[in-house]
């Protein structure tokens, strides 16, 4: 029987690579891996590692439809912050991201041998907290799932959604970023967000995506029909999280509160996006990864607790 094609958007960024060291080395599977510049760095390591390596742009339907032909698997994801960047602005960075997300749905949806489509999302932070609060990177995906539930029901049959939690490399953004004081002696985290805010993570989601598809590509039972996988794999207070991270580097740290305006201020535009993800996880707690009608599946329901490597050890090699 020839190998399933399993094909991977944005198989250079951080999930996609862990998609792709999912299946690679499975010889049932066969690891298309698109990338919009075949001839980089990270393309060439795909290659080398076994994977085919196709030419694709998201924001163009018709490559899109080329690369997925013949897949049964295909892993979907967007990337929010791209255009955020390059627009400096979260309502162009919106418009962008549902266009892509809707010219993906669209063309997996016309893969006659399509068995399984993961979309990568966040939960509807609108809807949680009844319109207060609008996180722009979850607004437009919460609108490509709108969308793939009311407009393709043929694609929803086969559709899970995979929620991808907190990432350990946020610390990398300037908002979450530890900054060494000298005078202090120890690291301080600006916060605009109560020390023991609930923050659910995924740790390193390169590493930790992996046991997550491979269940659901193995569970289809489970997980398909629209149902919602939560990618998490603990919970820490946001305290707690630093002063992990702390340990883990031998160094003191402290997070210093301060309000949202100063926050904003500090990082304009930027530490307004996260911060608005973070007063909703003040308020909402582990309610802000809940959904009022669609089924969620955890890591515990899909026997794969114990397979993932801890927040300690990403930690351990994480430069920020």
């Amino acid at each position: 029987m020839a190998p399933k094609i399993v094909t991977v958007i944005g198989a250079t960024g951080a999930q996609g690579k862990g998609v792709v060291a999912a299946f690679i080395s499975n010889p049932a599977y066969k690891v298309r891996a698109i990338t919009r510049n075949t001839t980089g760095a990270a393309a060439l390591a795909l290659v080398a590692s076994g994977a085919e390596v196709v030419q694709a742009d998201i924001e163009s339907p018709a490559s899109l439809s080329a690369a997925f032909a013949g897949s049964s698997i295909i892993f979907g994801v967007t990337n929010f912050f791209e255009p955020f960047a390059a627009h400096q602005s979260p309502t162009k960075a919106m418009d962008i991201e549902l266009q892509q997300g809707i010219n993906i749905a669209n063309a997996a949806a016309a893969v006659p041998e399509l068995e399984h489509y993961i979309w990568s999302t966040l939960p509807n932070g609108m809807a949680i907290s009844n319109g207060k609060y609008l996180v722009p990177h979850f607004e437009a995906k919460n609108k490509i799932d709108a969308y793939i539930r009311t407009q393709l029901p043929a694609l929803l049959e086969k559709t899970t959604f995979l929620w991808i939690t907190w990432y350990h490399s946020n610390y990398g953004f300037p908002m979450f970023k530890p900054y060494f004081i000298e005078t202090a002696g120890k690291y301080i985290q600006l916060a605009n967000y109560a020390p023991e805010t609930p923050i659910v993570t995924i740790g390193d989601v390169s590493v930790n995506i992996a046991p997550f598809v491979k269940a659901i590509v193995a569970q289809p039972e489970k997980t398909t029909k629209g149902k919602i996988v939560l990618g998490a794999t603990e919970t820490r207070g946001a305290n707690e999280m630093l002063q992990t991270w702390a340990g883990i580097k031998g160094v003191q740290a402290q997070m210093v509160g301060v309000d949202s305006k100063t926050f904003y201020e500090v990082w304009p535009l930027w530490a307004e996006e996260m911060g608005i993800m973070m007063e909703l996880w003040e308020e909402y707690g582990e309610k802000s990864w809940t959904d009022k009608e669609a089924e969620i599946v955890t890591a515990k329901e899909l026997g794969i607790e114990g397979q993932f490597q801890s927040l300690e050890e990403g930690f351990k090699t994480l430069e920020i």
